[in-house]
C-alpha cells in the first residue's frame, strides 16, 4: 500500500475505495438517485473499511488519538443504532448504580459484534467509575 497521507482525501485520490456501508461507491451516490428512491440507509453510511483506511491516515499523520476514535466507530458501522444509544446512555455517570451491567455490556459489544476496541472503552470506563464512586444513582 501506498504512504496512507498519499490517498488523503480519500474521495479525490482514492475514489475506488471510497463506499458505503452497503457497498455503494460515491460516485453514485446522487440526489438523482435520492429522489428515485434508490438509496436507502447502508447506501449513505460510511463503511467500516473507509474509517479503517481513514484511521490509517490519521496515525500515519502522527494523529494516535483520532486513529483511535476512528477505529471505534469503524468497529460501530454494524451496531444497531438503538444499542449504540442505550449504551451511551448507559456509560453516563450516575445512570447505572451496578458495574456489572456495564461489565455485561462490553462483553455482548465482544461477542455480538467483535466491537473489541469499544467493550475495552467500556471496562476502562468501568475501572474508573469504580474508583470514582461513580455507580450510584446521581439523577
Amino acid at each position: 500500500m501506498k504512504n496512507p497521507l498519499e490517498l488523503y482525501p480519500v474521495s479525490e485520490r482514492a475514489p475506488e475505495r471510497a463506499v458505503s456501508a452497503s457497498g455503494l461507491p460515491l460516485e453514485q451516490l446522487t440526489l438523482e438517485e435520492v429522489v428515485a428512491g434508490r438509496i436507502g440507509a447502508r447506501d449513505i453510511t460510511i463503511s467500516s473499511q473507509v474509517l479503517r483506511l481513514q484511521a490509517q491516515i490519521a496515525r500515519a499523520a502522527g494523529r494516535e488519538t483520532l486513529a483511535r476514535n476512528i477505529e471505534r466507530a469503524a468497529e460501530l458501522v454494524t451496531v444497531p443504532q438503538e444499542i449504540i444509544l442505550e449504551t451511551y446512555e448507559m456509560m453516563r455517570p450516575g445512570r447505572v448504580t451496578d458495574p456489572v451491567v456495564l461489565t455485561a455490556r462490553a462483553e455482548m459489544m465482544r461477542r455480538k459484534y467483535g466491537a473489541t476496541n469499544i467493550a475495552a472503552l467500556i471496562d476502562e470506563a468501568v475501572a474508573v467509575y469504580t474508583r470514582r464512586g461513580l455507580f450510584r444513582r446521581r439523577y
